[in-house]
């Protein structure tokens, strides 16, 4: 080690300080480089992390407030143990016979129309993405960027020309019929994202299973679907949130009925009206979003590992 090193050794191999006045070494730009960017994942982790869970804290802490504690002092972000309250969550999830918002019977109708749109929209996803990606046919490389293009149509285009079609046929009203029109929404872009899994999937484990004599329905079923699981998943999940969420199909079908009203019109009803106090209106948020962060994070290994599978293809 030369005397410009940061730590020296004498004759005897002990470590010594470098002598005074010798000049310390540059960076090279590489480990600048790693410094900076180091630090600034870091930075941008914190920011991003704050104005996602600062937002969501300050709607939790309003659930549980008293409505004159919160007129008292708005931007207190602590709640203190003689203002807790859970009030407004019985207000939320009481029916409205009782005096009540209803949100757990929109809870119910919610979860229904969701987990029916994820299972119809795989139904029909996986065989189109399958043939997609394995069958040879005319338009086989452009039929995929039309699926997409189709998720890119604006829902204001869909909506009247669904809703005409579906109130002729008596399903304008119904959770069914909300479901099934979601999936004008959802089966294109599941389309896409399976598609781009199964093409990584090597060609020579359907051959050897056709040598055993499998079909390839019993192939698809028995071999591409189990490793398909983690993209499925994350798919499901996407359109899960999608059918969760949703407020313009659902208001046009279900405006009129508010027996089969979802936990989104529900919420909306509640901002809209002026009667209903900002710490309910608060309350119905957290019960709107709670759900779908608990399938979140309970499925986050799945959804990690769905949304990364067909980035390499080697």
């Amino acid at each position: 080690m030369t005397a410009t090193d940061t730590l020296t050794r004498d004759e005897t191999g002990r470590t010594t300080s470098p002598p005074p006045g010798a000049r310390r070494p540059r960076l090279t730009r590489a480990q600048f480089e790693e410094r900076f960017f180091g630090v600034l994942r870091w930075v941008v982790i914190a920011f991003l992390a704050a104005i996602t869970i600062v937002p969501f804290y300050y709607m939790l802490m309003l659930s549980v407030k008293p409505i004159d504690a919160l007129l008292l002092d708005p931007g207190n972000l602590w709640v203190s143990a003689k203002d807790f309250t859970l009030d407004t969550y019985e207000s939320v999830l009481k029916s409205s016979s009782d005096g009540g918002q209803g949100f757990l019977g929109m809870l119910v109708n919610s979860a229904l129309v969701a987990v029916a749109t994820v299972l119809l929209t795989l139904a029909a996803a996986v065989p189109g993405a399958y043939a997609v990606s394995r069958l040879k046919f005319f338009g086989n490389r452009q039929v995929s960027a039309v699926f997409l293009a189709v998720y890119l149509f604006p829902a204001t285009l869909l909506a009247v020309p669904l809703f005409v079609m579906f109130a002729k046929m008596g399903l304008s009203g119904s959770l069914v019929g909300l479901a099934i029109v979601y999936i004008a929404q959802t089966v294109p872009v599941s389309i896409y994202m399976l598609k781009n899994y199964f093409v990584t999937i090597p060609y020579s484990i359907e051959e050897a299973a056709s040598i055993d004599g499998a079909s390839r329905l019993q192939t698809v079923r028995k071999i591409i679907l189990p490793l398909a699981l983690p993209t499925l998943m994350a798919t499901g999940l996407y359109v899960f949130m999608i059918a969760w969420n949703e407020f313009l199909f659902a208001l046009l079908f279900l405006a009129a009925d508010p027996e089969r009203w979802t936990v989104s019109l529900g919420l909306q009803q509640l901002a809209n009206g002026i009667e209903v106090s900002k710490t309910v209106l608060m309350a119905g948020s957290v019960v709107l979003t709670i759900p779908v962060v608990l399938l979140f994070f309970s499925a986050e290994r799945l959804l990690t590992e769905g949304l990364t599978s067909g980035a390499d293809k080697g």
